[in-house]
């Protein structure tokens, strides 16, 4: 798991610990001092801490104009023993929603499994951004974390969405390709 690292490639557009308006502003990382671990293994140092013990994120592209981010998420997405999910909202999400961001891409190919908990922070999430003309998507999201999230109907609140090929595209391509998709989902319901 120590090699898996955020994705870099944008990283000439976007560094989120250089982004004054980032949850991560003025964070230093070392290339060679492995201190995060999940369970027994070690994780790459650029993944951010945000509170919980099994889940890391690094949010990869924010758009403050148009008010979307991109978070990649690497772990076990645990609500019912850790409440990850309302970690992730009071620490993360609220903070880059007092910034006018209100559209969340989550890249979960690297959540490893899920367990639900309650849906109250889901719901408020959802609320929150339905409010704003917002949304938030779990992209590729692995077929047993996505069982277990339908399964407590979380899908409701979180759109799920399959997009391998993600890393081809820039930020702003990858938003319209989503936003896009979840307009024309929208005028089909």
């Amino acid at each position: 798991m120590h090699e898996i690292e955020p994705f870099y490639n944008w990283r000439h557009i976007y560094v989120s610990e250089e982004d004054m308006r980032s949850p991560f502003y003025g964070r230093v990382y070392s290339e060679f001092e492995f201190s995060h671990s999940i369970y027994n293994y070690y994780i790459h140092p650029q993944w951010d801490e945000f509170g919980s013990r099994t889940l890391y994120l690094k949010i990869i592209y924010a758009d403050y104009e148009l008010g979307y981010a991109i978070i990649e998420m690497i772990g076990e997405w645990n609500d019912a023993i850790e409440n990850d999910i309302m970690t992730l909202k009071r620490d993360v999400i609220d903070a880059m929603m007092l910034e006018g961001i209100n559209k969340f891409i989550l890249i979960t190919e690297n959540v490893l499994n899920f367990h639900s908990g309650d849906k109250d922070y889901y719901q408020e999430w959802q609320e929150e951004n339905t409010e704003n003309g917002g949304w938030a998507i779990a992209l590729n999201m692995s077929e047993p974390a996505q069982h277990d999230f339908r399964r407590k109907k979380l899908n409701n609140y979180i759109e799920l969405i399959d997009l391998p090929d993600w890393r081809i595209y820039k930020p702003y391509h990858l938003f319209k390709k989503i936003d896009n998709a979840i307009h024309m989902r929208l005028q089909n319901d």
